[in-house]
């Protein structure tokens, strides 16, 4: 590397350090705590204002975001006279724009293409990478979220009536409507039509995407009365029994007579039975696909936020703090990894996807294939399936950014890779990572499909179920 370079790194990593420390964001960027997102998952490009931009990568050239940064070997630029490392010469003269680190190995971890992978820089949602990693050493991919239904009260046979309040508890961030008609059923199955109390939630309960407590406890109120419910909730409803292949001989209904408050449980509340998400690995799969950032943050938050995604990350992955430093669990925001740091990351997901006896396909989204963010890329009959990754955008942060990391499938074997651009336009960016990856698979014998049976993500979400707390083998699947 020449000596300009690595004079500068430091110095960069430094600013970088000092940037990240004196900046802030809304770890909420995009989900208004009083309107929350609508679905589908997938949520629109956050844009920063205006502000966020002083806190940009230095490069010691002009932050115009149509200037590249990193352009063909020769030049001006001076971040181009490095040599990039590369085993096949025809990406040794690719323009790359924008300031941008890429880093492709084979999976023997062989240089297919490296240019500056020990730079920092934004990743965006690639952070939703580390987000589901850490979970996934956490909690495990079968790991369901419960949500516990309990009451002080007596049910009055003769009436269908619980005489007494209903007590939830829970912090499943997949919780929505279809799961609370769900909760109806079960009362409805177990004779239980009202409630001649109150509906008391504990502060961390969360529905339909809500960050507000009291807020997901009206929304629970409201749809377990089909009087009150939403013809949304309905709907959701009934694409739910489909999509899990259940039935109801009935229309779930509960009315409560009291009202909705946000306090702990007594110790005199017993346990009625409890609504279990689908497993981890499929949260996390519809997460990852659709990039949203409500769930990764909550997801985060349940390990001790971005600080201690980062650290479970740095630990298991062997990363240096300086190389992976971020700080929200979705990538919203002024976050810098390294490119070499994300490659370790891949790596380390990748091994405990293996334990579990996963792999890529099975918790982030096949390009051409899987609905969200890749829908739409690597889509052509001979590309189609053969790349399998997170993206990341953010529409002014750092000047612009879009990033792309996963593996790639050729006719001559895989290969893992990274590909942060930073400072320029996202649909640039995109058309530039579309094009590197064809002619990366170009040179191993072209594009070839990974084996991977679609399963849709409505019908993955709707595995959920219900249990009893009087013995763990009597389950509710209908």
């Amino acid at each position: 590397m020449n000596s300009f370079i690595k004079n500068k790194s430091s110095l960069r990593l430094g600013v970088a350090l000092a940037i990240w420390i004196s900046s802030t964001v809304s770890a909420f960027g995009q989900v208004s705590p009083t309107n929350p997102p609508p679905r589908p998952l997938l949520q629109p490009i956050v844009v920063q204002t205006d502000k966020n931009k002083t806190s940009q990568p230095t490069n010691n050239q002009s932050t115009n975001s149509s200037t590249p940064l990193v352009t063909k070997t020769g030049s001006s630029s001076p971040m181009s006279v490095a040599p990039r490392k590369t085993s096949f010469p025809v990406l040794a003269d690719v323009a790359i724009p924008g300031y941008s680190g890429i880093l492709v190995e084979s999976m023997e971890g062989g240089i297919v293409l490296d240019s500056y992978s020990n730079f920092p820089f934004n990743p965006a949602s690639n952070v939703k990478i580390a987000t589901a990693y850490a979970v996934l050493k956490t909690f495990g991919p079968d790991y369901r979220f419960p949500t516990s239904f309990w009451t002080d009260g007596q049910l009055d046979t003769t009436t269908g009536t619980l005489i007494g309040n209903l007590y939830v508890s829970g912090r499943d961030p997949m919780f929505n409507s279809e799961h609370a008609i769900a909760v109806a059923n079960e009362l409805n199955r177990l004779g239980v039509h009202s409630v001649a109390g109150d509906l008391i939630v504990t502060d961390n309960f969360a529905m339909n995407y809500s960050t507000q407590a009291v807020a997901s406890g009206n929304a629970l109120l409201t749809t377990l009365n089909s009087a009150r419910r939403s013809a949304a909730a309905t709907r959701s409803w009934n694409n739910y029994l489909t999509n899990s292949k259940k039935s109801a001989t009935m229309i779930p209904s509960v009315t409560i007579s009291g009202g909705v408050y946000v306090q702990a449980l007594p110790t005199n509340a017993k346990l009625v039975f409890s609504h279990e998400s689908a497993p981890m690995r499929e949260i996390l799969k519809v997460t990852l696909c659709y990039s949203n950032n409500f769930l990764s943050e909550r997801l985060g938050d349940m390990l001790g936020g971005p600080y201690a995604v980062a650290r479970i990350v740095q630990l298991n992955g062997q990363i240096a703090p300086e190389e992976f430093y971020i700080q929200t669990s979705s990538g919203l925001g002024i976050n810098r990894v390294t490119p070499r740091a994300m490659m370790k990351l891949l790596r380390t997901l990748r091994a405990e996807l293996a334990k579990n006896k996963l792999n890529f396909t099975d918790v982030m989204p096949v390009a051409g294939i899987d609905k969200g963010t890749l829908e739409g890329r690597f889509d052509t009959d001979f590309a189609r399936g053969s790349v399998v990754g997170k993206t990341g955008t953010l529409g002014q942060t750092d000047g612009g950014v879009s990033c792309l990391a996963g593996e790639i499938q050729t006719k001559n074997g895989k290969l893992l890779f990274v590909i942060f651009n930073n400072r320029g336009g996202v649909q640039r960016f995109r058309a530039f990572q579309n094009s590197l990856v064809s002619l990366i698979q170009g040179q191993m014998g072209g594009a070839t499909p990974m084996t991977y049976i679609e399963t849709a993500l409505d019908v993955r979400l709707a595995n959920t179920r219900i249990t009893y707390p009087d013995t763990r083998s009597r389950v509710n699947e209908e």
